[in-house]
């Protein structure tokens, strides 16, 4: 099976085109640095001939509300019409757990927007839904530092490793479309500022975290559930603190 992953050079897409290749499956990373780019259609035409599949991880390079916006519905108007003239047979993409329920988040917005292009779209689909991951927590903390201290929302998440959801994108996508949404979700639900701490204790990082239930988490508050999967998620196989002690904080 001929596998496209849009997104291929990062972090979630270098690992779904590893997977895919152990699984004996012709894996073709797709980004600017391979000479495809979702917004311009640049090269998209020659990389999607005689591909099976589409993988969808790319993600924009700027959070700010109207950029990546522009980034998502830009990208599927491209991608999405260029995989039905190649006739790509099934379309997968990665979103996040519970975007719809977080409208005061720029960024959830987005990739509401593109949820809803790809369902428009003539292409069969699945959506994967995954909750935050752990390697983006340390960015998280750098966002919201202030001199010595870290003040992050005392709101649940329920992340998991990058590994767990390029499994999950890989499984999928060698599997027939849903034509719906699956959710992928860590093992556990944490408040924000305890993941920090623990992050923190493990980098021997001395800033201090102060936990907020008004804290903004990508311009959304935060409560016991924004962050969590409610619908019967597929549960990812490493706890934060068994991904902590492999070393994978540094």
């Amino acid at each position: 099976m001929r596998v496209v992953v849009i997104g291929g050079s990062g972090l979630i897409g270098s690992k779904v085109v590893s997977k895919l290749a152990a699984q004996g499956n012709e894996a073709v990373p797709a980004s600017p640095n391979t000479g495809v780019n979702t917004l311009t259609g640049e090269g998209l035409a020659e990389a999607l001939k005689g591909a099976d599949v589409v993988v969808d991880v790319s993600n924009s390079p700027s959070f700010e509300d109207s950029a990546v916006l522009s980034f998502f519905e830009t990208s599927a108007r491209n991608l999405l019409p260029a995989e039905a003239r190649a006739g790509v047979k099934h379309h997968v993409a990665l979103s996040i757990v519970a975007a719809d329920r977080n409208p005061d988040s720029g960024y959830m917005r987005a990739k509401v927007a593109q949820e809803k292009a790809i369902q428009g779209a003539r292409v069969p689909y699945t959506i994967v839904r995954a909750t935050q991951f752990f390697e983006f927590l340390g960015a998280i903390a750098d966002a919201s530092t202030e001199g010595n201290t870290v003040r992050v929302s005392s709101g649940l998440m329920q992340p998991l490793a990058a590994d767990d959801v390029a499994t999950a994108l890989a499984e999928v996508a060698v599997q027939p479309p849903l034509n719906g949404t699956i959710d992928v979700a860590g093992p556990e639900a944490l408040g924000i500022d305890e993941l920090v701490r623990r992050l923190f204790r493990a980098k021997g990082d001395p800033r201090q975290v102060q936990g907020d239930a008004d804290a903004r988490y990508f311009g959304t508050k935060v409560d016991e559930r924004s962050l969590r999967s409610d619908a019967h998620p597929r549960i990812g196989v490493r706890r934060f603190d068994e991904w902590l002690r492999q070393g994978s904080a540094r």
